[in-house]
């Protein structure tokens, strides 16, 4: 079958949650989405008010607390919030894009560290549940190497072993030292196996398909994906895009039709939507790409009718919150009301003590 971008981006809306909000437990929705983008504490807040029916702070706060889902580096690099079995999955497939980020960031002031000591000693600090803060750990392991700077050697460890950042580190506006974690009690695989290359594969197509081999590589950084396509060929739906690049699913995944109705959504910075395929015309333009994605920057995004037509932010004081919307098309009257309507939406739930204002900025 031929898809249209237009018809593939309603997919990718329906099976992120965001053509309704749908009434999930945290892990059951941070699942069905594999993975939130945490690189700071209050956006994957944001994600799951978008898609979870009667979403509040406390949900998402309490699954951190109790470890449920946990915040690491993985996808692309990133900090990531999964939950615990996707996390198993994901951790040891990312694995060498982690070594490889680590060589290019840090190589040359680590080249005098013999890197295989340096995850034992940070395992043994780290051992029987103890928790240390990056600047903590990054002291302790000078002691051994006092000619590398500490901020390095710590932030080597957290590509080159597996750790998870625990509460109340990523829970609502906590910032600060993050604390490291060993994830060893997790049970995370050393290596991992060609069937759990291809298990990734389907729950990305679950996630975010239709879609090709590069998406799927620009969505996770992971090499080698090709072989799993190749592998679960003969189970997979094959489809071309309106370019005739090939494009697979899985049986039974959504697939709209073109003319679903697409509800407003305030997308935080960073949403996976936006960053989960190499080509993304099936959610914005190449022209609004290059304004939301600026550099290492991906700016917080409206939906209008299941595209990118706009960019907000916030400032709040603690008497006024201001969400301050940045069309990049010509928005009618009628869709400016609804695009309002969310937002005071979203400062309801953001600043819930403030008084509340939406403003409009010159279109782009």
């Amino acid at each position: 079958m031929r898809l249209s971008a237009r018809r593939l981006g309603r997919a990718l809306l329906a099976r992120q949650l965001l053509t309704r909000r749908e009434s999930l437990s945290v892990v059951d929705a941070v699942e069905r989405v594999l993975g939130l983008n945490a690189q700071n504490p209050n956006p994957p807040y944001l994600a799951l008010w978008n898609r979870v029916e009667g979403f509040t702070k406390e949900h998402l706060t309490r699954a951190v607390e109790d470890g449920t889902v946990v915040r690491s580096t993985s996808l692309r690099g990133t900090q990531h919030l999964l939950s615990v079995a996707d996390f198993r999955l994901v951790r040891p497939l990312v694995a060498p894009l982690l070594r490889r980020v680590q060589r290019n960031a840090f190589g040359r002031r680590t080249a005098e560290v013999d890197l295989d000591a340096l995850v034992a000693e940070a395992r043994r600090f780290l051992a029987d549940g103890r928790v240390s803060t990056r600047p903590e750990l990054g002291r302790l392991l000078a002691e051994r190497w006092p000619s590398v700077e500490p901020g390095v050697l710590a932030t080597s460890v957290q590509y080159l072993l597996p750790v998870v950042h625990p509460a109340p580190s990523g829970t609502w506006n906590v910032h600060g030292a993050t604390p490291f974690a060993s994830a060893e009690p997790l049970g995370v695989p050393a290596i991992p196996t060609a069937e759990e290359a291809r298990r990734l594969v389907v729950r990305y197509l679950h996630a975010f398909g239709p879609a090709s081999v590069a998406d799927a590589r620009t969505w996770s950084g992971i090499g080698g994906l090709a072989e799993a396509f190749e592998d679960l060929r003969p189970e997979l739906v094959r489809h071309t895009d309106e370019h005739g690049r090939e494009v697979f699913d899985v049986e039974g995944a959504p697939l709209p039709d073109v003319d679903i109705e697409c509800p407003v959504r305030l997308l935080p910075e960073f949403d996976a939507t936006l960053l989960a395929h190499a080509d993304r015309t099936r959610i914005m333009s190449e022209d609004v790409r290059r304004r939301v994605c600026r550099g290492a920057a991906v700016a917080a995004t409206v939906l209008l009718d299941g595209t990118v037509a706009a960019s907000w932010t916030t400032t709040a004081t603690r008497k006024l919150a201001t969400l301050t919307v940045r069309p990049f098309r010509t928005i009618d009257p009628a869709r400016r009301s609804a695009v309002e309507a969310e937002a005071y939406r979203l400062l309801d739930f953001t600043d819930p003590d403030a008084e509340h204002r939406v403003e409009w900025a010159p279109d782009d």
